[in-house]
């Protein structure tokens, strides 16, 4: 069984910036995914095991920046320009392998969400 854990999430005004955390029982490739009211989870960004290689969705490119520090079971979510339709909880997720991946299915273990709100 692997823990997940996240934190960080909050309100913010609109162009405002929030980082998540998470941190995991083992070091692992991890990803974040978020869910708004009434969607689906959809994939944020994703980083793999040694933290050589980022993925993201087209949406928050250029806004989000997915980090960890080598060898750290920790992973982090820099989020800056933040805007209302970024409004949702976010999910930290394990998978068991070593690379990024932006496919929902292939992550194994979640943390239980963090909201993160944004303002108009």
């Amino acid at each position: 069984q692997v823990h997940v854990v996240e934190s960080g999430g909050g309100l913010v005004q609109a162009g405002g910036s929030l980082r998540l955390s998470c941190t995991a029982s083992g070091i692992y490739a991890m990803g974040w995914f978020r869910q708004a009211p009434g969607k689906d989870r959809e994939f944020v960004a994703s980083i793999s095991w040694l933290g050589d290689s980022t993925n993201y969705t087209d949406s928050v490119k250029g806004r989000f920046t997915i980090s960890r520090d080598k060898g750290s079971k920790a992973v982090f979510l820099q989020m800056n320009s933040l805007k209302p339709e970024d409004t949702a909880v976010y999910y930290c997720a394990v998978r068991l392998g070593d690379k990024a991946s932006g496919w929902r299915l292939e992550y194994r273990y979640w943390g239980q969400g963090t909201q993160v709100t944004v303002s108009s």
